[in-house]
């Protein structure tokens, strides 16, 4: 079959921005096909890659109709045994959207094929992309066709936010840390980890990070400027947030009526007996934003049970923010961390196997460290990094 020869371009803010947001509301995205997950870009299509280092938007053109997208995002991340100094450049592709009336005519695979292009154009080691477990189309195009290999399979942990905040226990201290400490903390005890993002000084400086917590016991040692003479507390906690919801939102666009029919009654008997203190599930089926939790570190035998008085304390944050639309609480840590007993999380909305693949781009040097990525036990932690959510 022959099919109408399409163009791909640069996207241009003033000229696509209206075609780019219809095609995001005609291309459904989540894992089920009787829910579907909508993102609402708040007239900016480029926001989820805006505050990356480096960054691109293609678009496909077809007899002046956008027909497909696709974005991409450069930066340098701590990779293990990659000269030099363990630090390699990687692209980021995400946001590929292709036109249901125009599938299966080879406008993904050019996309993701230009993008590709552009990467290496900028000396890029690894190209690598997130997708769900069960999303097929995505699999076999990025695995089967342009030979990606599994990387790690973090989980995606949900909590919602409901407007009855928690007691953090009275034994436990949590205090501010101001953007120097914790650039320093987080170099010092996060710098080996997989994918930790050498500007991490950026991210903790962007408007979209609200700011990064740390939790110890009280009575242990003095916080002060803990960690720049050496010391840290027996078991001690630290945390950042970034306001996602700030940049774009999120909204059910189909649903069981059996799940908008539970979420109306656990509110009406929430609002008749608050005395009972339910946890709310809240209004998803109109836009809503998100805090996303990143940069989460413990140490200590205690540690875990501050690691919980954080979340709560994110969770407090958010339910007496003035942005009423902040209705869940994301982090995403490494599928086999012990984190994910200790972060409070909703299983019926967490997604316990996210899909991480990872390709080599450069054909000399990199095969051996390749193979190491993808074949050895993933041990170590996973920095996820939150202009990428």
């Amino acid at each position: 079959m022959e099919f109408n020869k399409f163009r791909i371009r640069s996207y241009e803010g003033q000229y696509d921005r209206a075609q780019v947001e219809d095609l995001e509301r005609r291309c459904e995205v989540g894992p089920s096909e009787s829910v579907f997950l909508f993102t609402d870009t708040m007239g900016d299509p480029i926001c989820r890659i805006r505050n990356s280092p480096m960054y691109m938007m293609l678009v496909a053109e077809l007899e002046n109709e956008l027909v497909g997208v696709i974005q991409g995002s450069i930066k340098l991340v701590t990779v293990h045994g990659h000269p030099p100094k363990d630090l390699a450049k990687v692209g980021y592709v995400l946001g590929l959207r292709v036109s249901p009336h125009h599938r299966r005519k080879g406008i993904g695979s050019s996309l993701v094929r230009r993008l590709e292009e552009w990467f290496s154009s900028k000396d890029v080691d690894y190209a690598y992309m997130a997708t769900e477990k069960d999303n097929q189309a995505s699999v076999s195009l990025f695995m089967d066709k342009f030979g990606y290999t599994k990387f790690r399979t973090p989980a995606i942990l949900v909590n919602p936010v409901n407007h009855h905040c928690f007691q953090v226990s009275p034994n436990i201290e949590i205090a501010r840390l101001k953007v120097d400490q914790a650039e320093y903390l987080y170099r010092r005890f996060m710098g080996s980890t997989e994918f930790f993002p050498n500007d991490i000084g950026n991210i903790l400086r962007n408007k979209l990070s609200l700011g990064t917590w740390v939790a110890y016991l009280k009575g242990d040692i003095g916080w002060g400027d803990f960690g720049s003479d050496g010391q840290v507390p027996n078991s001690w906690a630290m945390l950042s947030v970034w306001n996602s919801g700030e940049i774009f939102k999120l909204r059910l666009g189909k649903a069981p009526f059996s799940c908008l029919l539970c979420t109306k009654s656990w509110w009406l008997i929430d609002k008749i007996f608050p005395c009972l203190k339910l946890p709310t599930i809240p209004d998803f089926f109109n836009p809503f934003g998100f805090y996303f939790m990143y940069g989460v570190h413990h140490e200590g035998p205690f540690s875990g049970k501050l690691v919980r008085a954080l979340c709560q304390f994110v969770h407090n944050m958010a339910a007496e923010s003035k942005d009423e639309n902040c209705k869940i609480i994301v982090t995403e840590v490494g599928g086999r961390d012990e984190l994910n007993h200790h972060i409070p999380h909703w299983k019926l909305l967490s997604c316990p196997e996210d899909l991480w693949c990872i390709k080599p781009l450069k054909n000399e040097g990199t095969n051996n460290k390749f193979h190491e990525l993808t074949k050895t036990p993933p041990t170590r932690a996973l920095f996820v990094d939150p202009r990428e959510v």
